[in-house]
C-alpha cells in the first residue's frame, strides 16, 4: 500500500521488529557490568594517587580487591554477550503466507487465505492480537484504530459482511504458543471471499510474540497485501519472509 493510498498516512511497516526487551534478563546485567565498569575506574584512579593522597577520605575507600574485581567484571561481561547470543539463537521469525484455495468457507467456493507460521527453532507466546480494517474508499488510515479480534469482525458485519461466508477471523489469546519450524504448514489467520476483498482494502494484523527469553517481538501482516500483485498467487501460496 502506498503513501497515496491513504492520504498524508504514513504505510505500515510489516517487517518483524523487537519492541521490548526483558527487563530482569536484559537490564539486570547491563546494570551490573555498569556499575562493574564504574568500580573499575574508581580503583583504577585510586591506584595512580600519592600515598599520602589514599590515606585521605574518600581516597582510602578501597571497594574491590583488583584481582577479585577482574574476575567479577569478566563474568559479567561474559554473562551479557552469552545472553545477547541466546537471546539471538531463540529469536521467532513470524512469516505469513496467503493463497487463493478452494473449501476454507464453502466446500465449492475459493477463497483468499491467510496463515502465520514461526519459523523459528523456538517456541513462542502470543501476547497480543490486533486487527485494523480498512475499507475501500478510505483516505485516512488515522481513522481505522487497532481493534481486538471480535471488535474487528462486528465492524466487518457493520458493513455488511457476513462472518462465515464472507470471512473467518481467528483470534489468538495471549498465551498461544507458535511453536518452531518443524514444518511449513501454517497456522489460519483468516480466510475472504472474494466480495469481502471488493469490499475490503486492507486488513492488518498485529501480531506480537514473546520469546523464551521474556523479549517482545511484533510483525504487522496486511492479509490484503499479496491481491494487489499483477497475478495472484498459485494454490502452493506465495510465502512473506520475516
Amino acid at each position: 500500500m502506498s503513501q497515496a493510498d491513504h492520504g498524508d498516512a504514513e504505510p505500515i511497516p510489516d517487517t518483524q521488529r523487537r519492541i521490548r526487551r526483558s527487563p530482569l534478563l536484559f537490564a539486570v546485567p547491563l546494570v551490573l557490568l555498569a556499575l562493574l565498569v564504574a568500580v573499575l575506574v574508581w580503583e583504577v584512579v585510586r591506584a595512580n594517587m600519592s600515598p599520602g593522597a589514599r590515606a585521605e577520605w574518600p581516597w582510602r575507600l578501597q571497594l574491590l580487591d583488583g584481582d577479585v574485581l577482574g574476575s567479577v567484571l569478566a563474568v559479567a561481561a561474559g554473562a551479557v554477550l552469552a545472553r545477547a547470543q541466546y537471546a539471538r539463537t531463540v529469536r521467532p521469525y513470524v512469516g505469513w503466507r496467503a493463497a487463493w484455495v478452494t473449501g476454507e468457507l464453502a466446500a465449492d467456493t475459493t477463497a483468499w487465505r491467510v496463515g502465520v507460521m514461526n519459523g523459528g527453532q523456538h517456541l513462542a507466546l502470543v501476547e497480543s492480537w490486533d486487527c485494523r480494517v480498512v475499507m475501500r474508499g478510505a483516505h485516512d488510515l488515522a481513522d481505522a484504530p487497532w481493534s481486538s479480534v471480535a471488535a474487528a469482525s462486528g465492524e466487518l458485519a457493520a458493513a455488511g459482511l457476513v462472518a462465515g461466508e464472507d470471512f473467518r477471523l481467528v483470534d489468538f489469546g495471549a498465551g498461544f504458543p507458535l511453536v518452531g519450524a518443524g514444518s511449513h504448514e501454517t497456522v489460519l489467520v483468516g480466510a475472504f471471499s472474494e466480495n469481502f476483498v471488493a469490499q475490503v482494502q486492507s486488513l492488518y494484523v498485529r501480531a506480537r510474540i514473546t520469546d523464551v527469553v521474556g523479549d517482545t517481538h511484533e510483525r504487522v501482516m496486511d492479509c490484503m497485501k499479496g491481491l494487489r500483485a499483477p497475478e495472484p498467487p498459485s494454490a502452493a501460496g506465495t510465502p512473506c519472509p520475516p
